[in-house]
Formats: C-alpha cells, structure tokens, sequence
C-alpha cells in the first residue's frame, strides 16, 4: 500500500511572521506618510484655528486673565477685524518672528566652522584617539556635541561611529547604531549651544508672552541641564550597549561587505595644527569675554550688576555665532580650506542656502502663532486648564509626565522639533506658566519628548540616511532591523532622562543662567 505525498501549495513552508515592531514600523511609516508637509500643516491648523475662534467668539467664551484680572473674550479670525490683521499682519509677523533673526545669525557663524571642516576634524579626533574602553562613550559623547552641526551631524558623526568601533576590533554595526542613535535620541541635550537652541528659545518666549509681554526665554536657559542631560545620556548608550546590544548574536556585517578605509579617521599635519590653533584663538576669545564681562561695572552686565537679565545674555546669539566664526577662519585658513577673506562670506551664504527650507517653514508657523495670540485662545485654553488641573489636585510632576508622553508619541510622526514646539508651545506653556512652572522649565521638558523617540520613527529622513549606512555592512537590513537595535537604547535614554529632570526639578537646580526651574 502506497502513501499519499500531499502536493500543491499547502507543503509550501509557510513564511515566518513578520516581527511585532517590524509591523508596527510600517503603520508608523503609512500613517506618517499621509500627513501633509508641515508648511501645509500649519495653513490646515491655521483654518482650523480660525473656525474654533468663530464658533467660541459667538458663543462669547472668555476668562479672566490671573495677570492683571482683565477679562480676555475669544475674537473671531471670520469677523472682519479678524481678516483685517491676518492681512496687514502678515510679513510683520515674519519678520519679527522671534527665532527668525537669531537662527539666521547663528547659523551663519556655524556655517564658517562647518564649511570649513572644522566641525568634521573635530568629530573625527574626537572618536580616533580613545582606547577600546572607552569607544562607546566617546561616540555617544560625541553624538550630543555633533548637534552644533545639525543635519551635517549625521552624515559626519554615523559612518565615523562604524570606523571607530571596527578601529577598536568592535562591530561597526554597532558603531553606526550608537553614533546614529546619540544624535537622534540625544538631539537636544548638547552641551554646547546650537542653533536649535536658538529656535526652541523663541518659540517658547512667543508662546510665554502670552501671559507676560515681556518675558525673553534665551538661548542659554537650558544650557545647564542640557551639559548634565549630554553625559547622562552619554553614560546610559554605554550601559545599555555593554549590556543588551552587545550579546546580539547579528553583528558580524556580511563576508562581501565593502569596508571604508581606516585611515579615513586620522588627521593630516595641517588639520591637526588647524584644531590648535583654533582651540587656542577660542580660549583666548573667551578670556578676552570674562575680562570685559566679570567687572561689576562691565557694561555687558544688567541693572545692579546682572547677569541674568544683561546684555551679555541679549546677545548670547552674536557671541555664539562669533566663536563658530572664529574657530572656522582659524581652522580654515591653517588647513587650507580658506585661503582668501572673500570665502568667509560665500560660506556664510552657503549656510543660510542650507536654512531655506527651515525659513520657509517659519513663514507658516509666524502666521499661525500670530492668529492664535490675537485670537485669544491661547488665553482661554491656558486658564481653563490651569483651573481645572487646580481644582483636580493632580500632582505637577504626573501633569509632567502625562505632557511628556504625548508629545513623545506625536513625535514618532512629526519629527520636526520646531514644528512640534510651535503648535505645543503656545498651549503648554501658558498652562504651565499659571501653574508657577516657568516657560523655561517646560522647554527643557519637551526636549526629552522632541528627542527621545527621533531614533525609531521612520518618519525621520535621517533614519533612512541611518539604514543606508547601515546596509553597507548588512545589505539585508530593513526598517525594522535598525529599529530593534535602536529601540533600548531610546527607551533607556528617555527614561533615565526624565528621572534626571524630575530630580532636577526636585533638587530646584537652575536650568540655566538666570533660568529657575521653578
């Protein structure tokens, strides 16, 4: 008697299911994809804006303001009046769109130091010259430092973070994952100023004059917790790595797989004379700073010998732009890469080119902030929450955590951090100024949600750059593969950087100078 083979597409092996956050990478993707550009974002809440304000207008909702015990009643951007300012307003509200002025400023001086090759030798020496031990946190480290480059950050710091672990006898799989996911998860912990910090600080001084006209939220305000947040950050990727990402048992790359040149991460005698001789002309700049600055009498101090409230501080956005400026020419002109005064100009012109886009994106966002201050509902929204947090006796530091978990999850779909803050802003930080937490306090509160996610969202242009790199190691490697490795890592980052900003605001250690955490 013979036995029946079965046949047909039932012996087909089945195929393996695909991975839980391989799946749930694609509904973010799909999701994601579906949302408008952010310049049409802005013009879509803008209209919505507009139909809320007509409706609560008619329905005569208003507060009384706690700051000078006027009440404040919506206006409608329908009425007349409303179609009035939208239209006369318009390039004011750009052009004195607080961020504008100062990201133009700033960038023009990092420029200098990008195009320069500044910034890139530094990275490189940054990651070259550390023993095998150390690696891990030198290329984290570096992450949160590399954002004074911002978008130039990931295509430097990635593929030197894969030659840096492959120098040491260490995957370069592994050096790519922790390079791409300190600046991603990372992004707004540098210790050193940034242009983002510039944006962030505008942003939140617009959405705090609401409740005051004239408060100024500097650049600087975060400056403290942002130097703690870059080493804690630095010392979590190194745990976390040593422990869990580490003991993969995938991080060979593939046998045919095309290795970039070691010696890619080593420096030439100019460029390594270009570092010190620009290291030494910033400490000098800087000396030449504290002279002028530190004398009570300096006129770069305040009223009664202020620093805080100073015009050191006003222009903290020049001496930061001067110093890349500096650095750069210096760098430059020593490595070669600037030889004639003419090129410092044409390399600020090539930063500001780099800019259009973000500009562009300022023009929508200046219009929106500006509708919903004059609207009012700012007002209204901020109170009535304020009030109703009060009365519920919710604990702050749950009102805290509550803020930083949706904004962590709107941002796995809105990556753009300025855009994210520009709609949060002008609700949160009102609400949160009512409830004596300074704007200041829920800026460095939304970094950690702005940052925390970057690094497993595919919505975020850099995670494809990321899997590019990563695919000249392990050509099978797909959206989900970088997911997984960068997952514990954002995880842990997040976690340990809100229990850092919990006791910070426990400790009430200022955030920056002259910035009370509350």
């Amino acid at each position: 008697m013979s036995t029946a083979h079965p046949t047909g597409p039932a012996t087909e092996a089945a195929e393996p299911p695909l991975p839980r956050i391989v799946r749930a990478m694609a509904v973010v993707e799909r999701v994601g994809n579906a949302l408008p550009h952010p310049f049409w974002l802005f013009w879509i809440l803008s209209a919505i804006l507009a139909l809320t304000s007509a409706v609560l207008a008619a329905l005569g909702v208003s507060v009384v303001s706690p700051s000078d015990g006027e009440t404040v009643t919506v206006r409608s951007l329908l009425s007349g009046d409303g179609l009035a300012m939208a239209l006369s307003t318009m390039i004011d509200n750009f052009a004195s769109f607080p961020p504008l002025g100062t990201i133009l400023v700033v960038i023009m001086g990092v420029a200098v130091a990008e195009r320069s090759g500044f910034l890139a030798a530094l990275m490189r020496v940054s990651v070259s010259r550390v023993p095998a031990a150390w690696v891990v946190f030198a290329v984290a480290f570096a992450g949160t430092v590399a954002h004074v480059a911002s978008a130039a950050a990931y295509i430097i710091l990635v593929p030197l973070g894969g030659l840096a672990f492959r120098a040491v006898g260490r995957s370069p799989i592994l050096g790519i994952v922790v390079a791409y996911t300190a600046i991603a998860s990372g992004y707004d912990a540098s210790p050193v100023p940034t242009p983002n910090d510039a944006i962030f600080a505008g942003i939140t001084t617009a959405a705090a004059q609401i409740i005051d006209p004239d408060i100024y939220v500097s650049p600087l305000s975060n400056w403290f917790f942002n130097i703690a947040s870059s080493v804690v950050l630095a010392a979590v990727i190194t745990v976390v790595t040593r422990f869990v990402l580490s003991r993969r048992p995938d991080l060979d790359p593939d046998p045919d797989a095309e290795l970039d040149d070691i010696a890619a991460l080593s420096l030439g005698p100019r460029e390594r004379s270009g570092l010190r001789r620009a290291g030494l002309a910033l400490l000098l700049a800087l000396a030449a700073l504290l002279a002028v600055a530190l004398p009570a009498g300096s006129p770069l101090r305040g009223e009664g010998g202020a620093i805080a409230e100073s015009p050191l501080l006003d222009g903290i956005a020049v001496v930061v732009a001067f110093m890349f400026g500096l650095v750069g020419i210096v760098y430059g002109w020593t490595a070669g890469t600037v030889s004639r005064p003419a090129e410092v100009p044409r390399l600020m012109v090539e930063g500001i080119k780099q800019m259009a886009p973000v500009l562009v994106l300022f023009f929508a966002i200046a219009q929106f902030l500006a509708y919903f201050e004059w609207s009012h509902l700012g007002d209204v929204l901020a109170v009535r929450a304020a009030e109703a947090l009060q009365t519920s006796g919710v604990p702050i530091v749950l009102v805290f955590l509550l803020i930083l978990v949706l904004l962590t999850l709107v941002n796995v779909m809105v990556t753009s951090g300025s855009a994210m803050w520009s709609i949060a802003a002008p609700v949160l930080v009102p609400m949160l100024m009512l409830l004596a937490v300074p704007p200041e306090t829920t800026q460095a509160l939304f970094r950690i949600a702005d940052s925390g996610s970057t690094a497993i969202t595919p919505m975020s242009p850099y995670f494809v750059m990321a899997l590019g790199f990563l695919q000249r190691y392990r050509k099978s490697a797909g959206i989900g593969t970088l997911a997984s490795y960068t997952l514990p890592l954002a995880v842990a980052m997040t976690v340990v950087w809100t229990l850092l900003f919990l006791a910070w605001w426990a400790l009430g250690i200022p955030l920056g100078p002259g910035a009370p955490v509350r």
